[in-house]
């Protein structure tokens, strides 16, 4: 109805247009040039995508799943008159005996969709949408039923592979490339919204990369093809009817569709569930860095000419980037021959490269481009050495809104950039509880309102470097806030420490 109301608009306006230039005298030579010079329509869509979604509904399959939830309610049994007709009926639903609950397990069912992938029964679908099942079972197009494995999940993604056993193939579909995929291109849903089976709806991209924070690797398609609850798992199909998106989220204030809806991209999906399917888990490559965005100040402070990159915050011990190749404060623009654009492009194409490859890594150090080779790990592997470090230094964990230390009665320098600083030594790491291996200048004060407190710098927290050079005194910081400003920089770039060492670059007013 929109096609039609916009079509017939456009003929409207043309031909008003030529009625009044033909009022004007003007020459229809000049009219047709107009017109050749205006934007034509050139596909309204497709006729219809009957023939298309008719192979591919019975490959659509709806996921159901039921768990035993323990009922811990223990509120007492509503009280009835003695030789009431609804003594069987309140008995019988609390089961409780002297009128208390009895704790009996309840089930709990859900719905969702899922698609096949290759005859022989895997299935995929959302984790979401079978996540903590005790059951698992498959529904076709046609019918009939199955009991479903599942074979493996990643939370990351949102991503789940199942098993079916069918006396026969199974009708599969195939994946596409979402990367062919562009802005205004026709999509096609399948799915079962609401528990109602296959239900075909179509629509455009509306968007490409999205990141709503579902995860570490969001680069959602958006969609506006309609996408309710119980389309969680359903694939989303180009014209050539290949997959190129697992529908996964939508914005709704409803739970019904509003024309806005996302799917993981089958380029970074299809990775995902090929790992699944081989281990039963995912084997991700880990480059063990800490990383922060590249901002507009620190851009200056690095004599960028523009924002862009990961800037490395810190490196993880025993990691892959440990050997030295990769420092702290330098910025990766470029990983394995992919530009790294923004921050969170680094995590996703480190992820997605195998685990052991020897990857070149473009990085800016001290403002030139230098080129270094890392071997991945394992990232599975790296979450478990954060967390053994997490569990040895438990302080790491604290949260941002902890209470400030006691005030120290230490030498402290003159105010610098809204800090009083102090030398590091015994005195004050036991004053403030700083680790032994961190080393630069000690800050015992910040004054309220300052540049520094702006950016949430803390007593007790430790200049590290200034500028990428290191700080040993408070002297060495004063120096070099005034080689900075004399150099006409309007920012300074701090690295600070916390009292556990972790590492974080800010840049603090010097104006």
């Amino acid at each position: 109805m929109g096609l039609s109301i916009r079509a017939s608009f456009l003929r409207t306006a043309t031909l008003a247009a030529s009625a009044a230039l033909a009022m004007n005298s003007v020459p229809l030579v000049s009219v047709a040039k107009a017109q050749t010079k205006a934007p034509v329509a050139t596909q309204q869509g497709p006729d219809s995508v009957a023939d298309l979604a008719a192979g591919l509904l019975d490959a659509v399959v709806n996921i159901s799943t039921s768990q035993n939830v323990k009922n811990d309610d223990q509120a007492p049994m509503p009280q009835v008159p003695e030789g009431s007709p609804f003594q069987d009926f309140f008995d019988e639903f609390f089961k409780g005996q002297g009128g208390e609950g009895s704790n009996r397990q309840r089930t709990v069912n859900s719905l969702g969709s899922g698609f096949v992938i290759d005859p022989t029964g895997f299935i995929v679908t959302n984790n979401h949408v079978i996540e903590g099942a005790d059951d698992i079972e498959v529904n076709f197009a046609n019918g009939s039923k199955l009991k479903a494995k599942l074979i493996g999940t990643d939370t990351k993604t949102d991503l789940a592979l199942l098993k079916v056993e069918p006396k026969k193939p199974l009708t599969a579909v195939p994946f596409g490339d979402s990367r062919q995929m562009r802005i205004g291109d026709w999509v096609m849903a399948i799915g079962n919204p609401f528990g109602l089976g296959g239900t075909v709806t179509v629509g455009i991209i509306s968007a490409r990369g999205r990141n709503i924070n579902a995860g570490p690797y969001d680069n959602f398609i958006q969609t506006d093809a309609a996408i309710n609850k119980g389309n969680s798992g359903g694939p989303l199909f180009n014209m050539k009817g290949e997959v190129i998106g697992i529908n996964t989220a939508i914005i709704s204030p409803s739970g019904g569709s509003i024309g806005i809806g996302f799917s993981v991209p089958t380029e970074l999906a299809q990775n995902i569930i090929n790992q699944l399917r081989e281990f039963g888990e995912t084997h991700r490559g880990w480059l063990g860095v800490r990383i922060q965005p590249v901002t507009d100040e620190i851009a200056e402070s690095l004599k960028m000419e523009t924002p862009k990159g990961a800037l490395i915050a810190g490196i993880i011990k025993g990691g892959p980037a440990d050997g030295g190749q990769i420092k702290t404060g330098d910025v990766i623009v470029k990983f394995d021959g992919r530009d790294v654009v923004e921050m969170r492009d680094l995590p996703r194409a480190v992820a997605e490269s195998p685990v052991g490859k020897a990857v070149d890594v473009v990085v800016i150090r001290d403002g030139k481009e230098i080129s270094v080779k890392v071997t991945l790990g394992r990232l599975e592997d790296g979450e478990n050495l954060a967390g053994a470090e997490a569990d040895q230094n438990p302080q790491t964990q604290e949260g941002t809104d902890q209470a400030e230390p006691p005030a120290a009665d230490l030498p402290a320098s003159d105010i610098v950039l809204g800090m009083k600083l102090a030398v590091l030594d015994a005195e004050s790491r036991k004053t403030y509880g700083i680790s032994e291996d961190v080393e630069g200048v000690v800050i015992a004060e910040v004054q309220p309102q300052s540049a520094a407190a702006e950016r949430r710098i803390a007593p007790g927290d430790v200049i590290v470097e200034i500028g990428q050079e290191a700080m040993k005194t408070p002297e060495d910081v004063s120096a070099r806030v005034e080689e900075l400003k004399a150099d006409g920089r309007r920012n300074a770039l701090l690295m600070i420490a916390n009292k556990a060492g972790e590492l974080r670059f800010v840049t603090v007013r010097m104006e």
